[in-house]
């Protein structure tokens, strides 16, 4: 097959399903880290073209993760957007550094358990949020917060977002089990279906707002008012989990296709050039995805190609259709991501934890996450994982 036929009959096609789920995703991605609704489009154009085009994994396809999200959100809460954009500039030259010193496998290192903990937690941290924003309210700085503050949400709750939001979350759920067309992707008509009857019905909710000259929005990084240490544990810690999140990504991306294989360092210098190019143009932070590497793979893409053409594609779109995207009302995006964030909490991966003795480890992190912040969750499930290993080990010897 030529270049050419390769890229009109796999790669072409591949993209434009990409670009259909990334939209919504990006956007809610945005939201859900008390972002600019454009700093969500703008990670997902630089992680697509740049990523996508340096990167050492092919068909790994970038772009705003649910991962990161309530580490940006404490970094808007104590920085600004601003300055959070220029510390994501700083963690990309952070990645590019890890990158060239060759320790894109040093960040594999890091126990699963603790690893699938933190994604757990996020996930419910998102979901409490988003919860809110879907009974028509606005989500409160922190999980316990959220928690907390539920039952009375519950009692004045917004009846027209909370209905959209439903019936979004039932099409998403819906729609894969009873309808076996790839190149529809559920979010995506999840979405489309929910805000065209939000429109027909006229129903009085909160929608996305965007500029309506995007390029002359962006926002300028400027570099934080803030200690130094403050600081520059933000900048490690977004390179750190943007990092770990990307290659271990490419990794399982690695598993569902016989092309060439990942190659870890590259996409770490990749990863970190597209972070530094989306905080310089105002954006969030960018990693290897997950759900839409493994979309791009299912949809039949063979070369780079297809996520570079997808973030052309957005790019495209926002400058061209941001209408459109306006008309989406901000529960149908909450119900995305509250689904989003429940998938995080992988049952599969719980059992497989208990199965090898590593579920401490899991549950520490989790909570951390959840009840604390990130940072602390992580280091408290390395410890765990370590001391838990270390009795092992005694308990085998004795």
């Amino acid at each position: 097959m030529s270049v050419l036929t390769q890229l009109l009959r796999r790669d072409l096609p591949a993209s434009v399903v990409v670009f259909l789920i990334a939209i919504p995703l990006s956007l809610g991605i945005a939201a859900a880290s008390g972002a600019p609704l454009l700093a969500g489009l703008v990670a997902a154009v630089v992680g697509g073209i740049v990523a996508g085009a340096l990167g050492g994994a092919p068909l790994q396809v970038s772009g705003p993760a649910a991962g990161l999200t309530v580490i940006v959100a404490g970094a808007v809460a104590e920085f600004g957007f601003a300055g959070t954009a220029a510390i994501v500039a700083a963690a990309g030259l952070v990645q590019i550094l890890l990158g060239i010193s060759r320790l894109g496998r040093a960040a594999l290192a890091l126990s699963p358990a603790v690893v699938h903990g933190m994604l757990a937690g996020i996930g419910l941290v998102i979901t409490l949020s988003q919860i809110h924003v879907l009974l028509g309210g606005a989500p409160h700085s922190n999980a316990w917060d959220n928690l907390r503050q539920l039952p009375g949400q519950v009692a004045i709750h917004h009846a027209p977002a909370t209905l959209l939001g439903l019936l979004t979350i039932a099409v998403l759920l819906l729609w894969p089990r009873f309808v076996k067309i790839t190149v529809l992707p559920a979010a995506l008509v999840a979405v489309a279906a929910v805000t065209a009857l939000a429109w027909v019905l006229g129903a009085g909710v909160v929608r996305v707002d965007l500029p309506e000259e995007p390029l002359a929005e962006l926002i300028t990084p400027i570099w934080p008012d803030a200690p130094l240490r403050r600081i520059t544990v933000a900048v490690l810690t977004i390179a750190l989990v943007a990092s770990v999140e990307s290659l271990l990504s490419a990794v399982a991306v690695d598993r569902m296709h016989d092309g060439p294989r990942a190659r870890l360092n590259r996409e770490l210098v990749a990863q970190g050039a597209a972070n530094t190019l989306s905080g310089l143009l105002g954006g969030l932070p960018v990693t290897g995805v997950i759900v839409r590497s493994s979309t791009n793979v299912a949809a039949g893409a063979r070369s780079r190609a297809s996520a570079i053409l997808h973030g052309v594609w957005i790019a495209v779109f926002v400058l061209f259709c941001a209408a459109l995207l306006e008309t989406i009302p901000m529960a149908v995006l909450a119900a995305v991501l509250i689904v989003v964030g429940v998938r995080l909490i992988d049952p599969a991966q719980i059992r497989t934890h208990a199965r090898h003795r590593e579920l401490p480890a899991y549950l520490v992190t989790a909570s951390g996450v959840v009840l604390v912040d990130l940072l602390t969750g992580v280091a408290l499930g390395v410890l765990t994982a370590v001391a838990w290993r270390r009795a092992s080990r005694l308990a085998v010897g004795s």
